[in-house]
């Protein structure tokens, strides 16, 4: 008796992957935008976090670090004046952390917007801009975010 070879044929293959692309084109529409959010909730915890450490830095030191000095006096010790005189050892934070688009946050202080502005230039790394590419701050994050949601509706 001849044996006959066991497997799938053309057309099943073929029904299988367009089968494997209409889930695949349905998980990409039901996703997208989850990266944005992620990105926009990352800002928002960091922006709270750089906060909460200024508010440390001027309760310890009754003035806040100078544009100059930057945000990176909550790491290190600046050793240009207004050197802080209560300074803990370990600094106020352990790393700066870039935005989620891989761009340093901006400090100035004193700030157009508050005591001080911190803020991310958004996704496109420059000043100005809407949507994902605003600029987003300690002043406007919740607004923006409530705009985006709204869009996204």
């Amino acid at each position: 008796m001849k044996q006959r070879q066991k497997g799938f044929s053309l057309l099943e293959i073929l029904v299988a992957m367009a089968i494997m692309a209409i889930l695949g084109g349905i998980m990409v529409t039901q996703f997208m935008g989850q990266t944005e959010k992620a990105a926009m909730e990352r800002l928002k915890g960091d922006l709270a976090a750089l906060d909460s450490a200024l508010t440390q830095y001027y309760t310890d030191n009754l003035n806040l670090p100078t544009t100059v000095q930057g945000l990176q006096a909550l790491i290190v010790k600046p050793h240009i004046d207004p050197i802080p005189k209560n300074y803990p050892r370990r600094g106020y934070l352990q790393t700066l952390n870039d935005d989620p688009w891989g761009n340093p946050y901006q400090y100035i202080q004193p700030g157009e917007f508050g005591e001080y502005d911190i803020y991310s230039l958004g996704a496109d790394g420059v000043e100005g801009g809407e949507g994902i590419n605003a600029d987003m701050g300690n002043w406007n994050i919740k607004e923006v975010i409530e705009q985006m949601k709204a869009q996204d509706n």
